[in-house]
């Protein structure tokens, strides 16, 4: 009985390494030059491969110029559109010279179109020339550091000095996806614009129909760069950012990349925005103890096995001198898995208190 149970023993250990030693190569078998999975609201990396080299991103370049188009325009303004966006070389919504049509418009027929006239309209309505604009796409990504990302033009053509890679696209789109009408487009199916002719937009992306949670992001090809793709898709609360440049398998890539991660990774809540974390004594105020709250909700994708490792660090002095105001920023919390940073929030004042008065001292001497 006993060499029975070893043997069982032996073989459930062999399935479990076995297993483990498949999940990986199930992953690396794509044919994406350069791939990566992250997490949207933390940024964390749940899969790489190449991730730092820099490469052509074709179309996808408009991810930034949608969201420098969205942070610097109105989307309600109307747009005139300049001979230089008429008839530009690859896809087209088929601009005309002194049409007239709303920015946001133009953002539909940018995300779900890929005209590369519209990409070219919008930089000459945010900034007045394509040069300019790509200054502007070129400050933003330093600012979201993505630091080995150059553009030289607003819609993705070829350019030898038009390079990102697959961690800075990956950053690029974490940010816009935190922009709501940024969201809210690149998840749409099909879009009527407000204009005569060509004004029915349908999205290139199969993402949206063929993966389960898919919400975005944008295809791209040339034939320097190859098929690029960034995929999205949210699953229980947790939105996942696929990339893949350079992959003759792009769609089955980035999803099987996003559904491996989502069996891996679960949602893990570590803190409740305005729920007491810490409490603080207060040097003359009218309370002398009040508590510090989270901030926003954390919420971490953690694999089972790495649960036990999640713990916060949290950052704040034990008194604080009154006043205090409500929803001021007295700390930080860190939340680490391992030795892994993560996430970090700031801890926030719970309630307001306010300074104690003559009256009130003289009060609290004879009280103590």
């Amino acid at each position: 009985m006993k060499s029975y149970k070893k043997i069982l023993s032996q073989i459930l250990i062999g399935i479990i390494i076995l297993i483990l030693i498949l999940i990986p190569v199930y992953t690396q078998a794509i044919s994406a030059q350069s791939a990566i999975v992250m997490e949207v609201q933390t940024g964390r990396i749940l899969y790489a491969r190449n991730i730092y080299n820099k490469l052509p991103m074709a179309s996808t370049t408009k991810i930034m110029t949608a969201l420098v188009a969205l942070e610097k325009g109105n989307i309600k303004s109307i747009v005139k559109v300049p001979r230089e966006a008429v008839g530009v070389e690859g896809s087209s919504i088929y601009l005309r010279y002194n049409e007239q049509i709303s920015l946001e418009d133009l953002l539909y027929g940018l995300m779900l179109r890929s005209g590369n006239d519209a990409a070219v309209a919008i930089a000459y309505h945010i900034s007045g020339s394509v040069e300019d604009f790509v200054k502007l796409m070129n400050k933003r990504a330093k600012e979201i550091g993505a630091k080995n990302t150059h553009f030289k033009n607003p819609h993705g053509l070829h350019d030898d000095n038009h390079y990102t890679t697959a961690y800075d696209l990956a950053l690029i789109t974490r940010t816009a996806l935190l922009n709501d009408k940024f969201k809210e487009i690149v998840s749409t199916k099909k879009w009527v614009a407000k204009r005569d002719g060509y004004n029915l937009f349908y999205n290139k992306n199969k993402t949206l129909s063929q993966f389960k949670g898919g919400d975005g992001v944008k295809i791209g090809y040339t034939r320097a760069a190859g098929r690029c793709l960034v995929s999205s898709a949210t699953r229980n609360g947790m939105q996942l950012i696929s990339v893949v440049l350079n992959d003759y398998n792009w769609f089955d890539d980035c999803h099987r990349l996003m559904e491996a991660a989502f069996n891996t990774y679960k949602p893990y809540e570590v803190l409740y925005k305005d729920k007491p974390i810490k409490s603080f004594n207060i040097n003359k105020g009218q309370k002398k103890k009040s508590y510090l709250v989270s901030k926003k909700n954390i919420t971490i994708p953690v694999s089972e096995r790495e649960k036990e490792k999640v713990f916060t660090v949290f950052e704040s002095n034990e008194v604080y001198n009154a006043p205090i105001k409500k929803d001021e920023v007295l700390g930080k919390a860190k939340i680490y898995v391992g030795d892994e940073l993560i996430a970090t929030t700031e801890l926030i004042a719970k309630e307001s208190v306010k300074k104690q008065s003559f009256m009130d001292y003289i009060i609290d001497i004879f009280d103590r």
